[in-house]
């Protein structure tokens, strides 16, 4: 695929300008998101954000639209505010929301989550919403992501630790968000994958179908449930389609194939969902 023109490039970003009451000064060279301060974000910029998607296609609009609103965002914020709002984020890698290869600070080994930087309260209609920051906006706010990641990382170990405490206490071995970190962050954190991996004698697993919910407790969910809740989530808010292996410095997806939807309809607690407690029956 060609990368967009100029005049691809003009036409998806007025899209988004109008779709997201975005204040846009289109330009030969680029374009510069009007206000104070003015940010300028050049054609380069604009492909990369778009990843090789359409800019006139819904998806491109909306990998140009969340790319030019943290701009604006985060360039109404004083430097310092800024770094008080650093925060983790991990994204399955082929996720719709990743911003490309130059955000991952660390690719959890396994090969299946990416961490990176975002900052908390940019947003102004979901303060509580990490936005994820590419590292073009980091480095246009004298920003170095590699000295801030030790931080971002300190602070991903504290809230995994909690997470493996209340996991801990959890008879049905639910994963919920802690402090900043969905689920999905939650898992690149070292302290988290050690509780789980512990407790299931070296290896563990988790269902995390969508970024706000998981499972550790295979035995209590239908083998059918994690692939279904998967389809079923919006893009933005999926998690991983096939279950997760666990080690302590390893997160993994689980091989391809199988029909988890026949050993489930072969299951005899479909017939007697008294037997256990079986989530999602």
């Amino acid at each position: 695929m060609q990368p967009p023109t100029p005049v691809e490039l003009r036409r998806g970003i007025l899209a988004v300008s109008v779709l997201r009451d975005l204040d846009i000064d289109p330009a030969p060279l680029g374009v510069t998101l009007t206000g104070s301060p003015a940010v300028w974000v050049p054609w380069g910029e604009c492909r990369r954000a778009l990843a090789g998607h359409d800019p006139e296609a819904a998806e491109g609009r909306d990998r140009l639209a969340r790319w030019l609103l943290a701009r604006r965002w985060a360039a109404d914020l004083p430097r310092e505010a800024l770094l008080t709002r650093l925060r983790p984020v991990g994204l399955p890698v082929e996720h719709v929301l990743h911003p490309g290869l130059d955000w991952v600070r660390v690719r959890v080994l396994g090969g299946a989550l990416d961490l990176g930087l975002g900052g908390v309260g940019l947003d102004p209609g979901d303060p509580d919403t990490v936005v994820l920051l590419p590292t073009p906006l980091l480095d246009a706010g004298g920003l170095d992501a590699e000295h801030l990641w030790p931080d971002a990382l300190g602070y991903l170990e504290r809230m995994g630790g909690v997470a493996a405490e209340r996991l801990a206490r959890d008879a049905k071995g639910l994963l919920k968000p802690v402090g900043d970190c969905d689920v999905v962050t939650l898992l690149g954190a070292r302290s988290l994958r050690t509780a789980i991996a512990h407790a299931a004698g070296g290896m563990g697993a988790v269902v995390a179908p969508m970024r706000r919910r998981g499972w550790t407790r295979l035995s209590l969910i239908d083998p059918a449930f994690g692939p279904a809740a998967a389809a079923a989530t919006a893009p933005p808010e999926r998690g991983f389609a096939r279950p997760l292996l666990v080690t302590a410095d390893e997160l993994a997806l689980a091989a391809e194939g199988g029909r988890p939807e026949e050993l489930a309809l072969r299951s005899p607690a479909v017939d007697k969902p008294w037997i256990r407690d079986m989530l999602y029956r």
